[in-house]
């Protein structure tokens, strides 16, 4: 690497600490140096820890005062200046009009009581000297750009009116607003729907190509790369593992950690008995993918079936002026079979109904019609009374493992609940046994007990998530979302826990998901939805090797196909 003209952005020895108390730091960044080229994109790889998104925020300026150590040997240059020279109004000048960022979570990062054309206003009044009126103009124009509906309304709407991926085009509309030099995208679309995923991506690149910008794209999806990105550069633990052209990185990756990455992710055209993991590449231990053993999937006809679904509907109901309401139907008249052992996969966007079908189901809200047999009783109709014994038979793992844990419990707390509720055990001794043991089961150290969740990482609050569910030996288990925001190594391992059990325990899954490639990986059947109906059904294999209704064939021609 070299400094020369054609470099609009050049990291020299980057090194990045944080404090954690006042005799200790953790050096979360140690020693990058990349470039990012004029007219040119470049992605920035890796898991969570990596350092990958410290870096972009040393750029901007964004890392806490105080907290974070930028090592004095470290250069930042941008367009040949060194930002970490800079005064900092000059910087901060140069931050919002030269060089501007998408953050990952929209809903977090646009201010929820301004409207967004307030927002994008303020860009344009503070950095570019326009009044209001030239300001609103230019909102304007830029909700056209980036592709918003009916820009003359939704400029006076609030994010919250908004969907997420009108959202984050708000967020990229606030971004462009002073055509930067630099647009830097963190993990602009890890939360979409495949479908807003694709047009934010084709989104991104069209601006690109428009207004002549660099872009450094943040992601751990290198699915995503190859279809955006020039260059690339992997990073693990706050060092570059690699980085070159990036057909050359993707189709014959050098580095081991590279190598995982890619094989990690479930792929469309095969199904492995077991998904490797970042550590088996790292090891030397994985097996080459054409000698792996391939699970079979699909359904037997006159299988024995665990649950039966007929009409399922659920209505909302929103207040419409003073006195009248209005009724939204979530979910209209759904039905499938569940057989034993076996999952079925439930795809769609947002607000398809995907997720309200499982709490529905769970009772965690009231259907408003249909059925929902298990064992011969309809869990819908039963009585609060008799539902109890059934509460402990149908689980679910939510999207969120840190909104559904409690943070005052320690894990062992957590454990030991549901089964002193549900009369699990003959003593507290039995019981902390048998948490000792799925502890184990999922992969976490007995020391985990005596811990809280705010001592783990996602993927490890996922596990405790399933080892919750667990301790009531269910025989179905509603999965939403539960691996949608882990790093593919977690999600390879939390996938390949999911189904050791299963085969162990025989459990029925309902695995709602936005993510084909893991629905297909797990499931052997699929269900479709749109807008609350259900608008296909069938087989894994067949439903991807062959989709029938439109809808379908345009979710699965969203899914990236970049490496």
């Amino acid at each position: 690497m070299t400094d020369n003209h054609d470099m609009l952005l050049s990291v020299r020895d980057l090194r990045v600490r944080f404090r954690i108390d006042k005799k200790n730091t953790f050096e979360a960044v140690k020693g990058i140096s990349f470039d990012v080229p004029r007219n040119c994109t470049v992605a920035l790889v890796g898991e969570s820890g990596s350092g990958k998104s410290v870096s972009s925020l040393a750029v901007m300026g964004l890392l806490p005062a105080g907290t974070a150590l930028i090592d004095p040997q470290s250069r930042l240059l941008f367009d040949g200046r060194d930002l970490l020279a800079m005064p900092g109004a000059e910087r901060r000048a140069l931050c919002g009009k030269d060089i501007s960022m998408i953050f990952q979570e929209p809903m977090s990062s646009l201010n929820p009581v301004f409207t967004v054309g307030f927002q994008i206003g303020e860009v344009l009044r503070r950095h570019m000297g326009m009044s209001s009126r030239q300001a609103r103009a230019r909102t304007l124009e830029l909700l056209d750009e980036v592709g918003i509906p009916d820009p003359s309304k939704k400029i006076d709407a609030y994010p919250s009116q908004m969907s997420g991926g009108q959202q984050q085009r708000v967020m990229i509309a606030m971004a462009i607003a002073c055509e930067p030099k630099l647009l830097i995208a963190d993990e602009p679309t890890t939360a979409l729907d495949v479908t807003i995923q694709k047009q934010i991506m084709e989104l991104i690149a069209s601006l690109q190509r428009k207004h002549a910008m660099s872009v450094l794209f943040i992601t751990h999806d290198l699915g995503l790369v190859g279809e955006i990105a020039d260059r690339v550069i992997v990073m693990r633990h706050g060092e570059v593992r690699e980085e070159g052209d990036a057909r050359q990185v993707l189709d014959s990756p050098r580095d081991s950690y590279t190598r995982a990455l890619l094989h990690c992710r479930p792929k469309l055209d095969e199904r492995p008995i077991r998904l490797p993991v970042i550590d088996d590449y790292i090891s030397g231990q994985a097996a080459p993918d054409v000698q792996a053993p391939q699970r079979a999937r699909g359904c037997v006809p006159g299988a024995e079936s665990v649950l039966v679904v007929e009409n399922l509907s659920k209505s909302f109901y929103l207040r419409e002026g003073l006195f009248g309401k209005r009724e939204f139907k979530a979910v209209k008249d759904v039905s499938f079979t569940l057989p034993r052992g076996k999952t079925l996969g439930v795809v769609g966007e947002s607000g398809s109904g995907k997720t309200t079908v499982g709490l529905t189901l769970l009772r965690l809200h009231k259907a408003t019609g249909g059925t929902a047999m298990f064992e011969g009783r309809d869990l819908i109709s039963m009585s609060p009374r008799d539902y109890m014994e059934y509460k402990r038979r149908i689980q679910i793992i939510f999207q969120n493992p840190y909104a559904s844990l409690n943070p005052r419990f320690t894990v062992g707390q957590i454990l030991l609940e549901p089964m002193r509720i549900h009369g699990i055990g003959v003593n507290d001794s039995e019981r902390t046994a048998q948490a000792m043991q799925l502890l184990d089961r999922v992969g976490l150290p007995a020391q985990a007990f005596h811990r809280y969740p705010h001592e783990f990482s996602g993927g490890q609050r996922q596990r405790i998530a399933i080892a919750r569910c667990l301790t009531m030996k269910p025989e179905i288990l509603v999965c939403d979302e539960s691996v949608s925001a882990l790093d593919v190594s977690v999600q390879a391992q939390v996938l390949n826990l999911l189904q050791d059990l299963q085969d162990e325990f025989g459990m029925s899954y309902i695995f709602i998901s936005h993510d084909l490639s893991v629905v297909k990986y797990m499931s052997d059947q699929v269900m479709v939805m749109h807008q609350g109906s259900v608008v296909e059904l069938a087989d894994s294999d067949e439903l991807y090797r062959n989709p029938q209704h439109p809808y379908t064939k345009a979710l699965l021609s969203a899914i990236p196909k970049g490496v």
